[in-house]
């Protein structure tokens, strides 16, 4: 079996907190939340067909993530867990790591006409450890190791007593399972569900922060979980909870699609405040082309580009596959995450006048050492032309398939 970079990088990190590793997850649990929609649109369809992927696609999508091996978690629900990881043994020779949702909190259940997601969270889990670990109920010890090991277990606290005691029992008989039968699991933390305990965004993050480390400090090692998911709250309390325990590694979801600016500012700066994952679900599942999606985030948080530039790399390399945007560069640039205008890169941004015609894949050929550089020796990719920028990054994308 292939060693797996998430625990190579968990080991480093947790002996050097700015060893400079990073860990980047696909979230492809969506269809425990969002029903028929779930597998986000498909890219061709008619306004008399279907707007989305089917499962099966959805699935074919993680195939190819998972070929591709640039992130290091895929995260998916028990069943596509039961097919791809133990049925197609996905997972066997691959140095990505299979995981599975553990729990479903009603405050994720968003279908049409629903307003569960809007009511306060309840605790909620339709699948066990057991259908993780090996597909079926009563796993015989051997039989642990051929589905995931690690699971995604959430939690959404709103500051109401009751419903937050009972969040926090259900998580206590969660982690004694899990320590039990040696599962792994790591630790979502959500935002308050409700507009009742909606808070002023410059509290929320302290809320959060206080609830995290109060709730695991009654945790041994041996049953706390890997790392944390939780939503960007901004420098201050980013770097808060690190300077807290450095060893809680500490991840950031990504929340609603955005542009792509926005996906790649969030995962520079939570790196910058101290985050050590990101988890993107929708981000890359909305993405024209997930796979140079993810390419530019793994070169973002290995400081190979800087956001802006990976923008402008990520449209050529549309541009050259013949994939039509959703948007266009100049507004793919703008930041509109509201998560964003805690950090510093909360700037207007000057969008570079167009270069020349883009070409399609193939047809660039001038080699990396003629480009433009930065003022940090780095290519210079917001002013190359789209020819210049596909020859730099078509040998890193190339044999890719698209989604």
């Amino acid at each position: 079996m292939a060693q797996k970079t998430l625990d190579l990088k968990l080991a480093k990190i947790k002996a050097d907190h700015d060893c400079g590793e990073f860990i980047i997850a696909d979230a492809k649990d969506a269809d425990m939340a969002f029903g028929i929609a779930a597998p986000g649109k498909s890219p061709e369809h008619h306004s008399s067909e279907g707007n989305f992927r089917s499962l099966q696609e959805y699935r074919e999508c993680i195939r190819q993530v998972v070929r591709q091996g640039v992130v290091d978690i895929m995260l998916m629900s028990a069943h596509t867990n039961s097919i791809l990881t133990i049925e197609e043994e996905l997972f066997a020779n691959s140095p990505i790591t299979p995981a599975a949702r553990a729990n479903d909190t009603t405050d994720i259940h968003v279908v049409r006409d629903g307003v569960y997601s809007a009511q306060p969270s309840q605790p909620f889990q339709t699948t066990t450890i057991d259908h993780i670990q090996c597909g079926h109920l009563d796993c015989d010890l051997e039989e642990r190791t051929a589905g995931a090991n690690l699971g995604l277990y959430s939690v959404t606290f709103n500051n109401d007593l009751e419903r937050d005691r009972l969040t926090l029992e259900a998580y206590k008989s969660f982690r004694i399972e899990a320590e039990r039968k040696g599962f792994r699991h790591f630790l979502e933390v959500f935002d308050p569900n409700t507009a009742e305990s909606a808070m002023d965004p410059q509290q929320l993050g302290g809320f959060v922060n206080d609830m995290i480390v109060r709730m695991l400090a009654g945790v041994p090692e041996s049953g706390r979980p890997v790392f944390l998911k939780m939503a960007y709250h901004g420098p201050k309390f980013t770097e808060e909870l690190a300077h807290y325990d450095p060893s809680l590694v500490i991840g950031v979801l990504g929340g609603s699609a955005g542009t792509t600016h926005d996906a790649f500012q969030l995962i520079a700066d939570a790196r910058k405040y101290g985050a050590r994952a990101a988890l993107f679900g929708r981000k890359i599942n909305n993405a024209e082309h997930q796979l140079a999606f993810i390419e530019m985030l793994r070169r973002i948080v290995t400081d190979e580009v800087s956001p802006l530039e990976a923008v402008h790399a990520y449209h050529g390399v549309l541009a050259a596959l013949d994939i039509p945007p959703r948007r266009s560069i100049e507004d793919d640039l703008q930041l509109t995450d509201q998560a964003m205008q805690y950090g510093e890169s909360a700037t207007s941004v000057t969008v570079p006048a167009a270069g020349k015609s883009q070409s399609r894949a193939g047809s660039a050929v001038a080699s990396t050492t003629s480009q433009p550089a930065g003022h940090n020796g780095r290519p210079d990719l917001a002013n190359m032309t789209s020819a210049e920028r596909l020859a730099y990054h078509r040998r890193r994308l190339q044999g890719h398939g698209g989604n």
